[in-house]
């Protein structure tokens, strides 16, 4: 079987504003690299679709950088056919319905009545393209704030029936997983849950590219 084609989604977007300010989160991209170089130590071809971050590319990854949500999801188009998608990036939902050419004044309002219009759901997108296009396996994270590991699954399904993708990979955030160097996961298909517990995000990463390479080798995949 020849090396299969894998899209992966890493880092922020920024939606700029004026030429100084912008909207975005706070998502380092290490999870996203982490996972991009476990992939390609695997055999996989990796094409690593990143928000800007300042991290070295993984050996052997091809990566394009993009800015805004717009941009990734045209370079993940531009990327496909591929045999799965794992979009790990923290996609900006809204951008600003205008972007102003001259810096606002801060003592103005226009700051304060910032319209905002909703970016495209890249995942979604993705996971609803014709037979023809859509990769094979297309696996989504979730980054919630979660009271238990009970409500973490609750949303995790319910963003897997929303966006129509294969896998969930759901964790919560409300401590200090965006931006540190550990994570906990929970992977979730429509049939099953299984969680991996608190670790460093290379070997969260080690595990989920032990899991992605061995669903695309399954025969119902290839």
């Amino acid at each position: 079987m020849s090396a299969p084609h894998i899209i992966l989604t890493a880092g922020p977007t920024i939606e700029p504003i004026d030429p100084v300010r912008f909207l975005s989160n706070h998502s380092s991209g290490r999870q996203g690299f982490a996972l991009a170089d476990a992939l390609a130590q695997r055999g996989a071809q990796v094409t690593l679709v990143s928000g800007p971050v300042g991290l070295p590319t993984p050996g052997g990854v091809t990566r394009v950088d993009v800015q805004t949500a717009i941009e990734m999801r045209d370079a993940v188009m531009a990327a496909l056919p591929a045999d799965a998608f794992i979009g790990v990036a923290a996609v900006a939902d809204w951008r600003p319905a205008v972007r102003h050419t001259a810096k606002l004044k801060g003592e103005k309002a226009e700051l304060t009545r910032l319209e905002l219009v909703e970016n495209p759901d890249i995942l979604k997108e993705v996971a609803r393209l014709d037979a023809s296009r859509r990769p094979a396996l297309v696996v989504g994270f979730a980054a919630e704030t979660a009271p238990g590991p009970d409500e973490l699954e609750k949303l995790a399904r319910a963003k897997l029936e929303r966006k129509g993708c294969d896998l969930i990979i759901a964790n919560d955030v409300s401590g200090d997983v965006m931006g540190g160097e550990e994570n906990s996961v929970l992977i979730v298909s429509r049939e099953t849950s299984r969680s991996l517990p608190r670790a460093g995000k290379g070997v969260i990463a080690a595990h989920l590219g032990d899991s992605v390479m061995a669903l695309l080798h399954t025969p119902s995949r290839g």
